[in-house]
């Protein structure tokens, strides 16, 4: 059994989780769930990440994780040398995407339209604007993805860091912000291309040759064909869940259909 966190700290002792798919999101999950029902109250201070992973029975890397999305949902704020803390009045918009068992797929849809719109305009810029450094790191999460289909592993964290790299490598430090914070939420959407609805791990095959043909297109300094291949890998993404995008989201083909 987990050490017990005093009560008048979270109002109730935690039960350790099961190991899912993604630690950090039950463990955020959890705290987020006590936010919402009071037992977290605005103004308190959570446990000590040894006492919040002790509890969970996870590592403080994980606690550090789940404290991370919800500081970036608004939720909580982190003082130096106090700890984290339960807002008073949330900062900013909660935009966990789904907050049951899973999305529908017209949610499902619309998160990918966004992704389209988001991505396919930062592969666009990081084709013109990408260095050495930039390939480099992409190219190594792009191994650590294969590395993950070799190995039966899920590869989520890679394939996030793979965009990551890739909203690095427009040089423009507000692009990589935004990218790092929507990639929190993108990130349950790109977990379904490694898991199936039974949370088996399948082999992403095609999404990693999607991925490789993108990371082609930014090293050429191909810019209309990353956005091409970044909307492309997007739509296969999509497909595989058996969501159809809408054209109109490719400008290129939509000034190609008008007379």
């Amino acid at each position: 059994m987990p050490a017990a966190l005093p009560r008048t700290e979270l109002g109730s002792e935690l039960s350790r989780i099961a190991r899912p798919l993604r630690l950090s999101e039950e463990v955020s999950g959890d705290l987020q769930r006590r936010i919402a029902r009071g037992e977290l109250q605005p103004g308190d201070r959570l446990p000590t990440e040894k006492a919040l992973g002790e509890a969970f029975g996870v590592s403080r890397a994980v606690v550090r994780e789940a404290i991370a999305r919800l500081k970036a949902d608004g939720l909580i704020e982190t003082r130096q040398g106090s700890g984290a803390f339960v807002v008073e009045v949330p900062k900013s918009i909660n935009l966990r995407f789904w907050k049951s068992e899973g999305p529908e797929l017209e949610e499902l849809r619309d998160i990918f339209e966004l992704r389209a719109m988001v991505e396919g305009a930062v592969a666009e810029l990081a084709a013109q604007r990408r260095d050495d450094d930039d390939l480099r790191a992409m190219t190594e999460h792009l191994k650590a993805m294969d590395d993950a289909m070799e190995n039966g592993v899920d590869g989520t964290e890679a394939d996030d860091d793979f965009h990551i790299a890739m909203a690095k490598a427009t040089h423009n430090s507000y692009i990589r912000r935004l990218v790092e914070f929507l990639g929190q939420h993108f990130s349950d959407s790109r977990q379904l291309a490694w898991h199936d609805t039974n949370l088996k791990l399948k082999l992403p095959q095609a999404s990693q040759r999607e991925h490789r043909a993108l990371l082609d297109a930014i090293a050429q300094g191909d810019a209309e064909a990353a956005r091409r291949r970044a909307l492309e890998h997007l739509r296969g993404a999509a497909g595989r869940l058996g969501i159809s995008l809408a054209l109109d989201l490719d400008r290129k083909r939509l000034r190609r259909r008008k007379p």
